[in-house]
């Protein structure tokens, strides 16, 4: 019996050139700006990461005048981005989200003819109460008409790579159900998030639902990669999850904020002197692209991923996140790192 080749799998799509597993840093609300990305392809080791997300960007905003000027920024990547991406080979998908399929087609061909990005995502998996409420994001896990109607006008919109991000269900684990119908679609991926929408961040990632995913997969469309995320803290985690439940890669989420050298895994010790360093960086990194139009508070989320994990780390960050502009917060770093590199040493 000869195997049927599913049509339309275009063969120099990345999703399906890329040598696997694929790993990718997860689109975070306020985190994945151009700045934070930069800093992690700076931080990465060569063929560690392989694609980043951009923030969630509304259909709704990209196609009206007054509102694409207001979402416009979460699409932004900077030129040093740009050069970073091209030498290390990662690939930047934006991602989009909304509830009509007449603005996902206007909203992507708006993407694809006025920037360079080498995929398109669909948000079919953000929990917030507001947007599912909305009739957004994981709210389409219950409405597979709709759904396919956003997917078929998207794809329709572009020819770059299209993947949806999703979870098990909306208020129960619905993999079978879901799965078999996104599976039935025209996509290149699915990123799948091993909780359901009510769950929000909470309990844990049930990867035996993703593996059941892989399953389906394997018996109605081979063609299509499966990624999994939910509870990844390391990248030798994320190897052992691709091997243990058979997906094609692994998102890593909230993990980068234990660890943003997470994709640099010989760095075996962090250092004070690298911790401050890159606390450093991310303040430059953001104030070069943003400079005031973007509120400085944004950044204090951050801080605490940089200090932590020594003597005095407490206080000292308790200290940053009372500052407000870049020039106290150099100060501040610099007479922390005074004090402490004089004791460590």
């Amino acid at each position: 019996m000869t195997e049927i080749l599913p049509i339309d799998q275009p063969t120099n799509n990345f999703w399906h050139t890329t040598q696997g597993p694929l790993m990718m840093l997860a689109p975070m609300e306020d985190v994945t700006d151009t700045a934070f990305r930069e800093l992690i392809l700076r931080k990465s080791a060569p063929g560690q990461l392989h694609m980043l997300f951009t923030e969630f960007t509304s259909t709704d905003g990209l196609c009206h005048p007054v509102g694409r000027e207001k979402v416009s920024y979460r699409l932004k990547v900077s030129d040093s981005e740009r050069t970073l991406l091209r030498q290390k080979g990662v690939k930047i998908i934006a991602q989009i989200w909304g509830n009509k399929p007449e603005k996902f087609a206007e909203a992507v061909r708006h993407i694809s003819e006025s920037y360079t990005f080498d995929g398109i995502d669909i948000n079919m998996g953000c929990p917030v109460k507001n947007v599912v409420a909305h009739g957004s994001c994981s709210a389409l896990i219950d409405q597979e008409p709709l759904a396919n109607e956003i997917i078929a006008a998207s794809k329709e919109a572009t020819a770059l790579p299209l993947s949806v991000k999703t979870r098990l269900g909306l208020k129960k684990v619905d993999t079978e159900r879901w799965m078999s119908f996104l599976l039935k679609q025209p996509l290149d991926a699915i990123i799948l998030h091993g909780r359901i929408q009510k769950q929000m961040s909470e309990g844990l990632a049930d990867w035996q639902e993703i593996a059941k995913a892989v399953q389906l997969r394997d018996q109605l469309a081979p063609g299509i990669k499966i990624i999994g995320n939910g509870d990844v803290d390391s990248l030798a985690e994320a190897h052992e999850k691709s091997g243990k439940y058979g997906v094609d890669g692994t998102m890593i989420g909230r993990g980068i904020f234990k660890n943003p050298w997470l994709f640099q895994p010989e760095l075996k010790e962090i250092t004070l002197e690298e911790r401050l360093e890159t606390l450093n960086l991310h303040l430059d990194l953001f104030e070069q692209c943003w400079s005031d139009t973007r509120h400085f508070p944004i950044l204090r989320r951050f801080f605490k991923i940089y200090l932590s994990d020594f003597q005095g780390a407490a206080d000292f960050r308790h200290q940053m996140m009372q500052l407000n502009t870049f020039e106290e917060s150099r100060q501040t770093i610099e007479q922390w790192t005074r004090r402490l590199l004089f004791h460590h040493h």
